[in-house]
């Protein structure tokens, strides 16, 4: 999942906006058979590149397979923008609807009205808790993420020893607290590197900034920087820069955003690790066209991911997040 991401969000509200769809005009999805040339996309937001990127794999990989993909996205990354969306999509009955949940239980009502309606339901990037609603769930390993970011940050950091510190963004996130846990693991099986900590910089650039200004006078033998999301990236290059120690200090980034590109370009961070949302997207598709034609779905799929440097940026510019199809 794309972070920086409003993920409190109550439960009732997803619950009673499903309730009043139902009350309104009795059984959602009585209108009649599901359309099963079509399909529709519903992302975490809109105008983001990680699911631009997604929303372009989807749309090749349903051209490809003979399918219409409509896409439907939300102005923010919130259950009680999605929600409705979700509602519209039962009405109009798609065969398959492929959706990035908002929230891990405030979105199951509504996505479960759109199962129970006869659509079939495909989780892409972020999952509901109860796994009993979706056909599938294609995500990132975003544990991995951050084991290849530690990794990663190793190699930059060239054998020397020293201190590490996490910027993550808000306490909760599923996707930002695995890649943190996963760094912090595979940092243990660095030689001469040792974890500070997580700090969480509540999705503010200007909170990571001051994280690190403290940090590197608490300790001023720090080497290193794993930012879990684009807002704490940039806050670590901020306070980086104020103390004059931007490039001696490793900044490893998470996502490769047009805006984050270009800051590997510039030596602002020194490594990016990278989704493959547009695979994500096309995988998403593959499972939703196998499950209108019964056929056997697979209920877990998770994608890889790569790091890039400056050095090799060319070779890997096919993981760069789009922001137009």
């Amino acid at each position: 999942m794309r972070t920086g991401r409003r993920t409190a969000v109550l439960l009732g509200v997803a619950v009673t906006a499903a309730a009043m769809l139902a009350g309104c005009g009795g059984k959602v999805g009585d209108s009649g058979s599901a359309d099963k040339h079509r399909m529709v996309l519903v992302p975490g937001v809109a105008n983001e590149p990680f699911y631009i990127s997604m929303q372009c794999g989807a749309q090749e990989e349903a051209k490809k397979l003979g399918y219409d993909l409509d896409t439907q996205a939300p102005t923010q990354f919130d259950a009680t923008q999605q929600t409705p969306i979700v509602t519209g999509v039962i009405s109009n009955k798609p065969g398959a609807l492929l959706i990035a949940p908002t929230h891990a239980t405030a979105m199951a009502s509504p996505i479960k009205q759109a199962k129970d309606s006869g659509v079939k339901v495909i989780e892409v990037d972020t999952a509901l808790d109860d796994t009993s609603v979706a056909l599938s769930s294609i995500s990132s390993d975003n544990r991995k993420g951050g084991q290849l970011a530690a990794q990663t940050l190793a190699k930059l950091v060239g054998g020397g020893g020293g201190s590490v510190l996490v910027i993550n963004t808000k306490a909760g996130t599923s996707t930002t607290d695995l890649r943190a846990q996963g760094f912090v693991d595979e940092l243990k099986n660095q030689p001469g590197l040792t974890s500070v900590g997580v700090q969480y910089n509540n999705n503010e650039a200007a909170q990571a900034a001051s994280i690190v200004t403290s940090t590197l006078a608490a300790h001023p033998d720090l080497v290193g920087i794993f930012a879990t999301n684009l807002s704490s990236a940039e806050g670590a290059a901020t306070g980086l820069r104020n103390a004059g120690k931007l490039g001696q200090v490793k900044l490893v980034g998470f996502d490769a955003s047009p805006k984050q590109v270009e800051d590997l370009k510039a030596g602002t961070v020194q490594a990016l690790i990278a989704q493959d949302p547009a695979g994500i997207g096309a995988q998403g598709v593959d499972q939703a066209a196998a499950a209108i034609d019964g056929k056997p779905v697979t209920r877990t799929i998770q994608t890889d991911m790569i790091a890039i440097t400056q050095a090799d940026m060319a070779d890997n510019a096919k993981y760069f997040y789009k922001s137009k199809c």
